[in-house]
């Protein structure tokens, strides 16, 4: 559990790396004009767009051929796209194609990432014991956070000590180098894991389905939408309340890329310790209670907080960030949990590609890129905030229908 649970360090470390570094990024590879962020949040909402594609395609793989090859493959594939984007030519060198080339080793990290993060979930959920199970599968939460932090924390460290020039030139390959290293090592890790016993027992009796995709849509509507729901209220509070906040701020000018990078990093911080005592909660009292309190949260309380970012007062910003940050690992823990249970072991992996992933690529990569251009039609900071509250409403009313009561 501990080697498939590390490994979503090096999932959300990319990913929330290039979303922290996103004005830098737009600075190297699609040059100083004033669209440059603009286009570099609209190609990581492309590429997050490969994610659902991913993941049923990987979802196949796995519920047919087991979760341990799943794991290496995507493994392998976060490896290539992370080293081939460390040595990428930048707009100075080959003009517009830096961007287009950009965008590609996004797409293939997003098909990755697609088929990684269930098939983790699903590793954990199934060699969990039943009474732990919250707490162990939002282990993989509290895990990604980390590489979020690792992100934030690198980002921070190379724009607060390196002039922008050196910074655009070459600085912005270091963190990229570095999470290629670093998925390489979990790949060796993975070696020792061994197939979870609930795979193990339905492979065994003969019990796998000739495609897991179309069973999983001929008898499992309904945890699909359950899934979605609970997924899209986690997608918007973590890449809307979290990694979309220094994006935000360079928009607004309530402070400069270091201070908001400082900010991302107590958010980092918050999340982890949030997670798990989230996972552990809802063993404790039950998913569907903890999803309606963080569900009418996260209605109440982010329009406030953008405002209060928005501020330019650094006293105010921090508190904020740290209540959107908790709000976020909040739903990712208990959402981990709670979708894969709604799946039996032979389609749970194309389950959650087709619930779980398709909001992700819909209220996660999108909604920074819906943010920007939503707070730039408007000019109002409170934008950002009221899109999670949205969102949040509409998750509680649903949840509140279809979640079983002992759930």
């Amino acid at each position: 559990m501990i080697a498939v649970g590390l490994s979503t360090v090096v999932e959300w470390y990319d990913f929330t790396l290039c979303l922290y570094f996103a004005p830098t990024l737009s600075r190297v590879f699609f040059g100083e004009d004033g669209e440059s962020l603009g286009k570099t949040l609209a190609g990581f909402a492309i590429a997050y767009l490969m994610r659902p594609i991913g993941a049923i395609a990987f979802g196949q793989f796995g519920d047919r051929r087991g979760r341990k090859p799943t794991l290496l493959l995507s493994m392998t594939l976060m490896t290539i796209a992370m080293l081939a984007l460390a040595v990428l030519p930048t707009y100075a060198q080959i003009g517009a194609s830096a961007g287009w080339l950009l965008i590609a080793m996004r797409c293939l990290m997003g098909f990755s990432v697609g088929g990684e993060y269930p098939a983790v979930v699903t590793y954990l959920f199934e060699t969990a014991p039943a009474h732990r199970r919250g707490l162990i599968t939002s282990s993989a939460a509290a895990a990604s956070e980390i590489g979020g932090l690792l992100a934030v924390g690198l980002c921070a460290w190379l724009t607060a000590t390196l002039p922008q020039q050196s910074l655009d030139s070459w600085g912005w390959r270091i963190p990229f180098l570095f999470g290629a290293a670093l998925a390489a090592a979990i790949w060796l890790l993975r070696q020792i894991i061994p197939e979870p016993p609930a795979f193990v027992a339905e492979a065994q009796a003969r019990a796998l389905p000739l495609s897991p995709l179309g069973d999983a849509v001929r008898n499992q509507r309904r945890g699909i939408g359950i899934g979605f729901v609970i997924s899209a209220l986690g997608s918007i509070t973590y890449y809307v309340g979290i990694t979309y906040v220094p994006s935000f701020i360079s928009l607004v000018g309530s402070a400069d890329e270091a201070t908001a990078l400082q900010l991302s990093t107590f958010a980092a911080l918050v999340v982890i310790v949030v997670t798990s005592f989230t996972g552990w909660l809802s063993d404790m009292i039950g998913r569907k209670s903890v999803l309606l309190v963080l569900c009418t949260l996260c209605a109440a309380l982010p329009v406030a907080m953008f405002l209060m970012i928005a501020s330019g007062d650094i006293m105010m910003a921090l508190p904020a960030v740290m209540v959107l940050a908790a709000l976020a690992g909040g739903v990712s823990a208990v959402g981990a949990v709670a979708t894969a249970e709604q799946f039996p072991a032979r389609t749970r992996l194309s389950g959650l590609a087709l619930g779980v992933t398709t909001a992700t690529a819909l209220f996660g990569g999108a909604a920074p890129y819906a943010a920007y251009l939503l707070q730039g039609w408007s000019n109002a900071p409170a934008t950002p905030g009221l899109m999670i509250s949205v969102v949040a409403v509409i998750s509680g009313l649903v949840l509140t229908r279809t979640m079983a009561r002992h759930a």
